[in-house]
C-alpha cells in the first residue's frame, strides 16, 4: 500500500469515528466512557496522519 493510500485509509477511519462520535453525542443516554474512547481513537489517528504526512513531505523535499 502506498503512503498516500495508507493516509487516505486513516482519514476514512477518522471520519467514521467522527460520525460515531456525533451519533453518540446526540444519543439521549450518552455513554461518557465510549465518548472518551472515540475521542482518544480519533486523536491517535490524527497524530498518525500528521506524522505520515510530515514524513511524506520530508521525503519529497529530499527528492528536489
Amino acid at each position: 500500500m502506498s503512503m498516500t493510500a495508507h493516509i487516505a485509509e486513516l482519514e476514512r477511519k477518522h471520519q467514521a469515528l467522527d460520525k460515531r462520535l456525533t451519533e453518540e453525542l446526540a444519543h439521549p443516554n450518552q455513554d461518557n466512557v465510549r465518548i472518551a474512547a472515540l475521542k482518544r481513537q480519533k486523536l491517535v489517528l490524527k497524530d498518525e496522519i500528521s506524522r505520515l504526512r510530515g514524513r511524506s513531505a520530508a521525503g519529497k523535499s529530499k527528492l528536489h
